[in-house]
């Protein structure tokens, strides 16, 4: 029995000992899971139509898809410690991003937390209009969305993310026909 308490106690000196002596082993393994946790987070920008008509808003959003066990902070956060979700669009010259309607958050009180937070899990669907001025030169041409959030789960918060993505969309003449696209997101389409 002492023999098994004197290996055990040896083998547990070992383990300090190469931590001690090996400090970025430890700061490795703490960020990869870090980093692992930030890109679990889906950042994708949508159009409600397959093209965008000179002259005419085309609705679009960016879209936050928060793996379970997870969720970002809201853009009206409670507190001034929490970090509020923002989406920043860069439009191509001329044309104009209306402002953006953020989901209505959800309430909670979290473990590390005494006070309740605002925040967002699974999907959350940030809302925006683009108008392409008449006179926009026909073609594909792309938007730009920053996206910053801090990603949390019940017990820790990583620190801030910005993600930068990219939305392309064909600019077509006022007559041109479009079609409906990303149901999913913006809803429309016979209820059955």
């Amino acid at each position: 029995m002492i023999r098994k308490i004197l290996r055990h106690a040896t083998l547990c000196a070992a383990a300090v000992a190469l931590l001690a002596a090996n400090p970025a082993a430890r700061t490795t393994t703490t960020a990869a899971r870090t980093t692992a946790a930030q890109a679990d987070v889906g950042v994708n920008g949508f159009y409600a139509t397959n093209k965008a008509q000179q002259g005419r808003a085309v609705q679009a959003a960016v879209v936050l898809d928060i793996p379970a066990g997870f969720h970002v902070n809201a853009n009206r956060v409670l507190n001034k410690f929490s970090i509020p979700t923002t989406v920043k669009i860069e439009t191509p010259g001329g044309a104009r991003a209306g402002a953006v309607a953020y989901p209505r958050a959800k309430v909670q009180k979290l473990g590390f937390s005494a006070e309740p937070l605002a925040l967002y899990e699974g999907r959350a669907v940030m809302r925006f209009n683009v108008t392409f001025p008449a006179n926009f030169q026909t073609g594909v041409t792309e938007l730009r969305a920053k996206v910053r959030y801090q990603a949390c789960n019940n017990e820790i918060c990583y620190p801030p993310t910005t993600r930068e993505i990219t939305m392309p969309i064909a600019v077509v003449g006022a007559a041109e026909p479009v079609k409906p696209i990303n149901r999913q997101v913006f809803g429309g389409g016979r209820k059955k």
